[in-house]
């Protein structure tokens, strides 16, 4: 197991021994694979935030910015203990700034015995906590688990079953299983929609989620984000088949399409 300092040791120190991610149930705590961390953050939940990205996803998303992190072996085997005294270096700042701990990916929950004790930590630590998940594995998730989350964000990527399909590999239906239940517990959700041009772009397809979305209560933003190229150089350096490598980012009118659509159907989107 590699003692660890900073982002960059995490990036140098991969786990090739790791367990498959397909077969790996999450049920470890006391040690995970973590891809790498990002400090400063003001996107991924209020305040200030400490971002971990979890390795292993069991997504394979069209549009995916982090390739590098599907499997476990992408990640560095990192001891509980030696994470959550690296929190606690960084929670003084964190709570002075009105912040916490997020922890993504990859898919935060394929690992969710180490996520939930280091956002257990947190919370004893008295930091605001999230995650960024698909939610396709969400049923993962005890009562008591989501009691230490304070937010969770909720990548929605299609209202559509064929459609999500399409994009992830996977079906829809336990990521709105899984929006239903935090419905139902009143949990704080921001939902993310990923505008794909010629993908997830149609009025159809956003007019679906925004119609799912809009009743819930517990939603308080639905944010759309305007896909990119930022990733493409890990699918080429990796050598997958980057089906979007000559898709365009959304103009701006195509982003404020999509916005109204939500607004229109009742919900805060930005």
């Amino acid at each position: 197991m590699v003692d660890v300092g900073s982002r960059y040791d995490l990036r140098v120190a991969k786990s090739p021994d790791a367990p498959e991610t397909g077969t790996f149930e999450g049920q470890e705590s006391q040690f995970g694979w973590i891809h790498s961390y990002e400090t400063g953050s003001t996107v991924d939940g209020p305040g200030v935030r400490l971002i971990v990205f979890m390795s292993g996803c069991l997504l394979r998303c069209q549009f995916c910015h982090n390739p590098d992190t599907w499997h476990l072996k992408d990640g560095t085997k990192i001891e509980l203990g030696h994470a959550v005294r690296r929190l606690g270096d960084f929670a003084p700042m964190l709570r002075a700034m009105g912040g916490g701990l997020t922890i993504s990916g990859g898919e935060p929950l394929v690992q969710t015995g180490f996520t939930c004790a280091l956002l257990a930590a947190a919370k004893h630590m008295g930091l605001h906590t999230a995650i960024e998940t698909s939610g396709f594995l969400g049923s993962r998730l005890s009562d008591d688990h989501l009691a230490n989350l304070d937010l969770v964000i909720l990548d929605i990527k299609s209202g559509d079953p064929d459609l999500y399909r399409l994009l992830t590999s996977a079906e829809l239906e336990p990521t709105l299983r899984f929006a239903r239940r935090l419905n139902s517990i009143g949990k704080p959700v921001w939902v993310r929609f990923v505008l794909v041009p010629g993908l997830t772009d149609i009025p159809e397809n956003v007019e679906t989620v925004a119609r799912f979305v809009a009743p819930m209560a517990n939603v308080e933003w639905v944010e759309v984000l305007p896909f990119h190229q930022l990733g493409s150089f890990k699918w080429r350096a990796l050598g997958l088949d980057y089906k979007l490598e000559n898709t365009r980012p959304p103009t701006d009118a195509q982003v404020q399409a999509a916005l109204k659509i939500f607004r229109d159907a009742g919900c805060r989107a930005r």
